[in-house]
């Protein structure tokens, strides 16, 4: 199954040295993969806050502040509920060809990568409950990152960790924006959108990240989301497969941040999950977000402490409007033995543009 992505015209790749890598499972009845995040080689500081109910993770416990590590590589998004967090030993891998890693020794090859990992639960989406991904995955997500190179613009919709996304019944996916502050720092952030809960307002048929715009949405006319409601209520009604999911959300940023501000931002970007995706948080769900700083800008130090305030706001604006992006990205509705998920774009009509109206990313 051959589908086309959409390639966002900002995100997380604007944070200099940030990479992103894609890799789908294949055969005809898979609907799964990976995604990598590659940070700068020499790493970048990194934190994660969990808030779902039933997460899947790898190598979270390095990221606690109180704890050795102080740098990682990449952070690993993937499909496959836990099985996919084997992709995670393809990246390792490679790192470890790489000499990127923790140095635990006088020999230059001498390193442990630490790669944190979390998944999503998309088995059996395409029909095939075993085709999920593997350290090849891994392996060919990580390869796919570093070869993109710098500023790249960033696949999204159902690509990677996206593949077989599903949020409220709708296909999801993968979606990405990015922010350049007034002191210069970028911010940007990915998402894995693929929740229990709705991205539409029920009364209107707006997405629910769409309304934290500077300018309202246009709203669908109400045939269009009479028909639209009447079809999603008869597609979740058919679901086959149990409603379990996670969204997935990376912010990263080229500011110099300490473990505990990256530890913050990580907590703070939960909040554009929340205005995005209702509900949010659920047992059914493994919401997490990583937060990533590389340290090449300072905050601003006339600001003090208050200075990680735009950071903050920054990353859970970025985040909502990602997650609108996924939902807009997402191609043609799918329907087949793993089930029925129409796309939002198939029950409201294409949109005008591919991201929200309002409040654009300013230009770097």
């Amino acid at each position: 199954m051959t589908e086309t992505a959409w390639f966002s015209p900002d995100g997380i790749a604007d944070v200099s040295g940030v990479r992103v890598g894609h890799a789908r499972v294949a055969g005809v009845r898979a609907l799964s993969g990976t995604t990598v995040v590659l940070a700068p080689e020499g790493g970048a500081v990194a934190a994660v806050d969990v808030r779902g109910g039933g997460p899947g993770t790898r190598e979270t416990d390095a990221l606690d502040p109180r704890n050795v590590v102080q740098r990682i590589e990449a952070v690993v998004l993937t499909g496959g509920s836990a099985y996919g967090l084997e992709a995670a030993a393809g990246v390792m891998a490679w790192l470890e060809e790489h000499r990127r890693g923790v140095r635990v020794g006088p020999d230059p090859a001498h390193v442990v990568p630490v790669v944190p990992a979390a998944c999503v639960f998309d088995l059996g989406r395409g029909g095939d409950f075993a085709a999920r991904p593997d350290a090849a995955t891994g392996r060919a997500a990580v390869e796919a990152a570093a070869a993109g190179g710098d500023h790249a613009r960033v696949a999204t919709g159902a690509v990677g960790a996206g593949t077989g996304a599903v949020v409220g019944g709708l296909r999801g996916g993968v979606g990405t924006a990015s922010l350049r502050l007034e002191s210069g720092i970028t911010v940007g952030a990915l998402v894995v959108a693929n929740a229990v809960g709705s991205a539409v307002h029920p009364g209107t048929g707006a997405l629910y990240g769409s309304l934290f715009e500077d300018a309202p949405p246009e709203l669908p006319p109400r045939e269009v989301h009479e028909a639209a409601s009447r079809r999603l209520a008869e597609a979740r009604a058919a679901s086959v497969r149990p409603p379990l999911n996670t969204t997935l959300a990376v912010v990263a940023t080229d500011a110099a941040l300490t473990r505990a501000q990256a530890q913050k931002l990580a907590g703070t970007a939960h909040d554009g999950i929340a205005r995005a995706i209702r509900p949010v948080h659920l047992m059914n769900d493994g919401d997490t977000v990583f937060a990533l700083a590389t340290g090449a800008r300072e905050l601003p130090a006339e600001a003090g402490p208050l200075a990680l305030n735009d950071l903050l706001a920054a990353g859970a604006d970025l985040v909502t409007r990602a997650i609108v992006r996924a939902v807009l990205a997402a191609p043609g509705g799918l329907r087949g033995p793993g089930g029925d998920f129409p796309s939002y774009g198939e029950l409201y009509g294409p949109p005008k543009d591919r991201q929200p109206r309002g409040r654009q990313p300013r230009s770097r």
